[in-house]
């Protein structure tokens, strides 16, 4: 370790050297943040501002748009600001702050889906008594539980990474502070602790898993099960949309935890890591929302309330 300097820095890595497309760059992620943004806030205030949406199914569906919106606020803004002013540099409790708030939305978001899913196998497996299971104080306690793990499993893993100074190379291969770039110049005391909590994390991922697709399993067979078409059609219509969701979300868990972009080129890379920091938040008001009948509606309604009627 006497070879190595301390780490009081990172450098986050350029994708261009060229001054117009860092400035395309910026230009680009400003419009796909504003349009995540829009999407997700129309989403929010639609629900909290229609009566008519004021059920567990789309309590869990705000929170999710502001789950979203959190997220891709955790690694974008910054990436923006720096190819505008060619400032490529992170303090260590910058990247601390990154790494903290993404694995709490992350993980939150996770926790929420899982919610959400259960939400919808009461609803068609048990409808008759689904007012009696999903009342308020037990959606309120789910969704306060899901934000209550992410933080624990957030202050967990961010308390491993950092307990110890970073010896190597500074440098970051990402547009952000991203986890396996920083456990590359961590101790070898960290990276034991740091493969012990993955292998807990991933048992519990497992379970939940295993729960998941018992529960979808059950959904689809009850659906089949209804004997109108328009019946079928609407079931399948209220959980399709959280099975996609809660699909990308794994997938780009996975496109996170196998890619290496050590040897990959700056554009790879930047793609890479789009696949599961950008594009999940960009997606999901269009998967969920925009294809939701009753959400669409309330947004017309709340546009129309504000925007003033033409003479």
């Amino acid at each position: 370790m006497n070879n190595f300097s301390i780490i009081t820095e990172f450098l986050l890595m350029e994708f261009s050297s060229v001054r117009e497309l860092q400035v395309f760059h910026a230009v680009l992620f400003l419009m796909i943040y504003l349009a995540t943004l829009m999407g997700n806030l129309l989403t929010v205030a639609a629900i909290i501002t229609d009566p008519q949406l004021h059920s567990p199914m789309y309590f869990f569906l705000s929170n999710l748009s502001f789950l979203d919106i959190c997220t891709i606020s955790v690694t974008v803004p910054k990436f923006i600001v720096n190819s505008l002013s060619g400032i490529q540099s992170l303090s260590l409790l910058g990247c601390a702050a990154q790494i903290f708030f993404y694995l709490v939305f992350g993980t939150t978001d996770f926790a929420l889906l899982v919610a959400m899913s259960y939400d919808r196998y009461v609803a068609i497996c048990h409808p008759l008594h689904y007012g009696i299971i999903m009342t308020p104080v037990r959606c309120v306690c789910a969704a306060a539980g899901s934000w209550l793990s992410g933080l624990v499993y957030s202050a967990v893993h961010t308390g491993n990474m950092f307990r110890l100074p970073f010896y190597g190379s500074n440098v970051i291969h990402q547009f952000f502070c991203d986890i396996p770039h920083v456990l590359k110049v961590s101790t070898s005391d960290v990276l034991h602790t740091e493969f012990l909590l993955i292998v807990a994390s991933l048992c519990v991922v497992m379970c939940c898993f295993a729960f998941l697709s018992a529960s979808y399993a059950r959904i689809f067979s009850n659906i089949l099960k209804i004997p109108s078409e328009e019946g079928r059609y609407k079931a399948i219509s209220t959980c399709s949309p959280q099975l996609i969701i809660l699909m990308l979300f794994l997938i780009s868990i996975m496109i996170a935890g196998l890619s290496d972009t050590s040897d990959t080129s700056p554009i790879q890379n930047l793609l890479i890591a789009m696949s599961y920091t950008v594009l999940p938040p960009l997606m999901n008001p269009i998967i969920y929302s925009l294809r939701n009948q009753k959400v669409t509606a309330a947004m017309g309604k709340m546009i129309r309330r504000i925007l003033p009627s033409p003479p």
